[in-house]
């Protein structure tokens, strides 16, 4: 979901869909197992790869940069958003709503409302491509895609059976946990990891995204690193720059320290607009500052401003709601 964003233009609006109610958000860290949160069984085989009882796409949100955010309303009439890029990628959805509740992010507003099963997930790549080609799926949509495992390690399957896209191109983004690099390693597909980092410093992490595994930064980074080593793809450290926060030196020469030499780029990702959060985008030059600053270092870095922003679809921006 990050690329180069931009303009308006939305499809009309149907009438609102009913509100899910929110289930209250967890303890932090621990994925929710309550059989109302687990994915829905599997539909049966269906000619299409859209199945029957998946949702269907009720808003189309056309960007000024080319990109276009999808509203997706369910069966149960929750709905979810599914971003398409100019690139050919396709940014997805795992769950309405969000437990990590992250500052700077739409999505956890309300916390998590629901997982969704295997065909509602494959269903958004399935409407995006009817209206234009999916190379690469991102599962960086709503939700965090640790705390649906089964359901998304199998929508992989799916996608990679049904659709040809391989596993390169698959890229599973996550606040991260041991145990889910652990859970990705033994899976057939092992897809390239995306580490929702954010900060290196533990007590500011653990307040930017409250409900992540209290885990130390650079544990979880050597943890996320190994997986991506042993799946023989280099990892991708997320990085949302928000200024006065993590943009300062100390914070990014001490990623950059942890990177060097490794297979792995940062992504810095300046913040999208998000009301009521009271945080600010770094300027320009600052962002391009810190990528050249880890090149000097010797350390993969990449500016990537999100697209879609004009019409709600950048990062942190999704939040499942219709009109």
């Amino acid at each position: 979901m990050i690329e180069s964003w931009g303009g308006a233009g939305a499809a009309s609006v149907p009438p609102k869909v009913p509100e899910s109610r929110p289930i209250p958000l967890g303890a932090p860290g621990i994925p929710p197992d309550a059989a109302q949160h687990r994915p829905a069984a599997r539909a049966p085989p269906s000619d299409s790869l859209a199945r029957p009882g998946a949702g269907a796409v009720v808003e189309e949100h056309a960007s000024a940069d080319g990109s276009a955010r999808l509203v997706v309303r369910l069966r149960d009439g929750a709905a979810v958003e599914t971003v398409m890029l100019t690139s050919g990628s396709l940014c997805v959805s795992t769950q309405v709503g969000c437990a990590v509740g992250c500052l700077f992010c739409m999505t956890g507003r309300d916390g998590l409302v629901r997982n969704l099963s295997v065909d509602e997930i494959v269903a958004q790549v399935a409407f995006a491509r009817e209206r234009r080609p999916v190379r690469r799926v991102l599962f960086m949509g709503m939700g965090e895609p640790s705390h649906n495992l089964a359901a998304t390690l199998e929508a992989m399957v799916a996608l990679r059976r049904d659709f040809g896209i391989g596993r390169k191109n698959l890229v599973f983004s996550t606040v991260g946990s041991p145990a889910t690099f652990d859970r990705l390693l033994a899976h057939e597909v092992r897809p390239a990891l995306a580490l929702s980092l954010h900060a290196t410093d533990a007590t500011l992490r653990a307040r930017l995204l409250p409900r992540a595994p209290a885990i130390e930064p650079r544990a979880l980074f050597d943890a996320a690193m190994a997986y991506s080593d042993g799946a023989r793809q280099p990892l991708q450290v997320q990085w949302t720059l928000l200024e006065g926060v993590n943009d300062g030196d100390e914070e990014t020469d001490r990623l950059a320290a942890w990177m060097r030499g490794r297979r792995a780029i940062v992504n810095f990702i300046p913040w999208n607009d998000v009301p009521g959060t009271g945080f600010a985008r770094p300027g320009l030059e600052r962002c391009r500052a810190l990528v050249r600053r880890f090149h000097r270092m010797g350390v993969l870095a990449k500016l990537r401003w999100s697209v879609a922003s004009d019409v709600n679809g950048a990062c942190g921006q999704l939040r499942g709601a219709v009109g």
